[in-house]
């Protein structure tokens, strides 16, 4: 047997083995969402501390500067709108923003910065934003491999069968057990 195909044999059974064991359980998000306030919520009645955001409100926060920043370009490709762009190159900007925020960032459970220097998203300089890069390369070839397999159903869309959520779960580390 060819080593590539070994290779990619164990990558599958990886994927298959750690979508069927987190299928069908609910993620909890990595960041507990606040209670809502009501008149008898302590912090409710005394405002000398501003309310930390949440991950999701933080990055939401992020997408609509960036997305003020694009007005106009929101159809172009990522490419021509942003710098230092080496996946998903031909999707429109506006479309591109929407798979960071709800996509890699969710899957991942971690505010935009975890990733990108925020005074320069297109900088290389963080750990993170070139590990991400390698994983797209590894989930490309994995997608890519599942495609070409005669007896697995592809889903409804014909297209992509992991992704970042499929292993990580909403957590960095995708080895940690799922919280209880």
């Amino acid at each position: 047997m060819p080593t590539n195909f070994r290779f990619m044999t164990l990558l599958f059974v990886l994927a298959v083995v750690v979508f069927t064991a987190g299928f069908g359980l609910q993620q909890t998000p990595s960041t507990p969402a606040p209670a809502p306030r009501t008149a008898s919520t302590p912090s409710a009645q005394s405002s000398d501390k501003p309310q930390e955001k949440t991950v999701q409100e933080s990055n939401d926060a992020s997408a609509a500067a960036l997305r003020a920043q694009i007005k106009g370009h929101e159809q172009e490709p990522a490419s021509k709108v942003f710098k230092n762009v080496k996946f998903m190159t031909d999707a429109p900007a506006g479309r591109f923003l929407n798979i960071m925020n709800m996509g890699y960032s969710r899957a991942l459970g971690v505010k935009c910065d975890y990733c990108h220097d925020e005074a320069d998203y297109s900088s290389d300089v963080k750990r993170p934003k070139r590990a991400a890069r390698e994983m797209q390369v590894m989930h490309h070839d994995i997608n890519t491999q599942l495609g070409k397999m005669q007896n697995l159903q592809p889903k409804s869309d014909g297209q992509y069968f992991i992704n970042c959520g499929t292993c990580h779960r909403g957590m960095i580390d995708p080895t940690k057990p799922l919280p209880k």
